[in-house]
């Protein structure tokens, strides 16, 4: 799918792409956090209807919602695709060391080979987590590797 970056000067940027139905879409993310979704006319490819607007704390949750299930689809793609490669869920119990501490400190992709590609924090998902990401108890780690590198995160975590 293409999608086209305009800039708005004063603004922010506007985000357009065509949808499978052909209607034409916009996104315009403010300068002040703020978004707005838009959907253009089919007479006039200059005339936007503002269909909602979220605030950024809105447009984080909105991500995370449609992000959430397309990063498990995609992991799960990835497994079958790999062979060898699976993914699993290391959960942060409460006296695990690394409760409290950033994820780097785990060291845990250069220790089993298994990388911790999201943190799952409630009903947030954090993809990619930085290595500076603090971890907190009941978080849970999606990790992809081998089996026995899984198992190595697992026995890092949980001690």
């Amino acid at each position: 799918m293409d999608v086209t970056e305009v800039l708005l000067p004063g603004v922010g940027l506007r985000y357009e792409f065509t949808n499978h139905e052909g209607d034409r879409v916009g996104i315009v993310a403010r300068r002040t956090g703020d978004f707005e979704l838009v959907l253009y006319s089919h007479g006039d490819p200059d005339e936007a209807r503002p269909l909602v607007r979220f605030n950024s704390e809105e447009a984080d949750t909105v991500a995370e919602i449609l992000g959430a299930p397309r990063i498990a689809e995609r992991f799960a793609d990835l497994t079958k695709e790999v062979p060898g490669l699976l993914s699993g869920q290391v959960g942060v119990r409460a006296g695990s060391r690394y409760a409290d501490q950033p994820l780097g400190e785990t060291r845990a992709r250069s220790r089993t080979g298994a990388s911790i590609v999201a943190i799952v924090r409630g009903e947030n998902v954090i993809a990619s987590p930085k290595p500076d990401h603090v971890l907190r108890v009941g978080d849970v780690l999606v990790v992809i590797g081998t089996r026995e590198g899984i198992a190595g995160v697992e026995q890092i975590i949980q001690g």
